[in-house]
């Protein structure tokens, strides 16, 4: 994969924290083989996993197993494990590793399946992903995101960085710089367009970015300002918000560029929007109502309907894909605190105690949130389940780090 830049030389660090109501306990003693490969795959899953909120890792000590060891039921049942992986990573004749894996149902002595990575050593992390991806499917029935990707924007100095990472922030890949603000990167449906908002002609601008290639297209350059892009799940159009016939309105813009169709007629100042899931909807942001506070509305627009009641300044909307939930930001007193709404029963509970959180964007598992925050006077990357229970800090080493933006599941 070609990428414009360089790769970060930051690696991120993943805390745990939160003890989740139900996680299932797994062993993953350290794979046969790996202590000669650059990355440590088990480690990797392991991380992967509780992060999930879903598992806790049990104690292996030192020990090391692979894909063809025998499954001690009764030693694995002492230590607590439900389940067991075990594997190995061997270097091939070409410098290739072949990554396998091997599930154990230890309550039940079950062979739940393995499965075998060939990968080139920059890849390791990515077949790390994918045996956690398989291992949270066969467990929980719920396909995992480890092997997903996630954009967010740095900056230090007066340098902005637009990244693409991993879905626990290693393996950063800079895909543009600029000495002007980049914001509101969004992926589009089959993860290989990032639209965002750059002010390198001293204005917003939005462009489409191909991430494999590194080019990218202007998408929107309209008089005043072009901002908020968002895609519509079926990739062919997106929304955004332009000032073009004087105030900030939503527009309907063709991936292909073209004319943009006016969606909201206020004169108010409407932004942020957001497509749901299905299509159907089109949420945003507007202070019609004297604040601003979370509407919908169709996707050919016309007349909306408020979505928040509770509080008096609600922003930054995001749905999950599975349509039951709504995550935003709610000023709570002068804190800014991440918020999410059952969408069915229309209750909010605030699941931070941080407070200036900023950005949500669902997992596409939509069990998981990222959203950027505050912590320690520094700015990072968190991701938390909806109870927010279980929250991980993906912490960057230096400069703020923001505008986080989950990616789609590969295709």
């Amino acid at each position: 994969m070609a990428w414009a830049g360089a790769p970060a030389l930051a690696q991120f660090r993943v805390e745990v924290s939160g003890i989740g109501l139900t996680q299932l306990p797994i062993a993953l003693p350290a794979f046969a083989g790996e202590a000669q490969a650059p990355q440590k795959v088990s480690q990797i899953v392991k991380a992967d996993l509780e992060r999930s909120g879903m598992f806790r890792a049990i104690d292996t000590a030192a020990l090391t197993a692979d894909e063809n060891s025998r499954l001690d039921t009764a030693a694995w049942r002492q230590r607590g494990a439900d389940s067991v992986a075990m594997g190995s990573v061997t270097v091939l004749a070409d410098g290739r590793f072949d990554v396998r894996v091997r599930l154990w149902d230890v309550v039940r002595s079950q062979d739940l399946g393995g499965q075998s990575h060939v990968v080139s050593v920059g890849d390791l992390r990515l077949a790390a992903h994918r045996v956690a991806d398989f291992i949270h499917e066969k467990l929980t029935g719920e396909k995992g995101v480890f092997a997903t990707r996630i954009a967010y924007v740095s900056k230090n100095g007066q340098r902005f960085n637009l990244w693409v990472a991993d879905a626990d922030g290693e393996n950063a890949q800079s895909a543009l710089i600029s000495p002007e603000p980049i914001i509101s990167p969004s992926w589009s449906p089959n993860g290989t367009q990032l639209a965002y908002v750059s002010f390198e002609s001293r204005k917003p601008v939005i462009y489409s970015h191909d991430v494999a290639s590194g080019k990218r297209r202007l998408l929107a350059n309209f008089k005043g300002s072009n901002s908020a892009p968002a895609w519509s799940p079926d990739g062919r159009q997106l929304v955004a918000t332009l000032s073009r016939d004087g105030g900030s309105q939503i527009y309907a813009i063709d991936a292909n560029g073209g004319e943009p169709r006016r969606l909201t007629q206020t004169s108010s100042i409407d932004t942020e929007p957001t497509f749901s899931a299905d299509g159907k909807n089109i949420f945003f942001v507007s202070d019609r109502g004297g604040a601003p506070q979370i509407y919908k509305m169709a996707p050919s627009g016309g007349a909306a309907q408020r979505v928040t009641f509770e509080g008096s300044y609600n922003i930054s909307p995001a749905l999950s894909g599975d349509g039951r939930w709504l995550a935003y930001i709610g000023r709570v007193g002068g804190a800014f605190k991440l918020h999410l709404m059952d969408l069915a029963k229309g209750t909010v509970s605030a699941i931070t105690d941080t407070t200036a959180d900023e950005n949500p964007s669902f997992s596409p598992n939509s069990k998981l949130v990222l959203y950027a925050t505050q912590q320690q006077g520094r700015e990072a990357l968190m991701t938390s389940t909806l109870d927010g229970r279980i929250k991980a800090r993906l912490s960057g080493a230096s400069g703020d780090i923001r505008e986080p933006d989950w990616g789609p599941f590969p295709r």
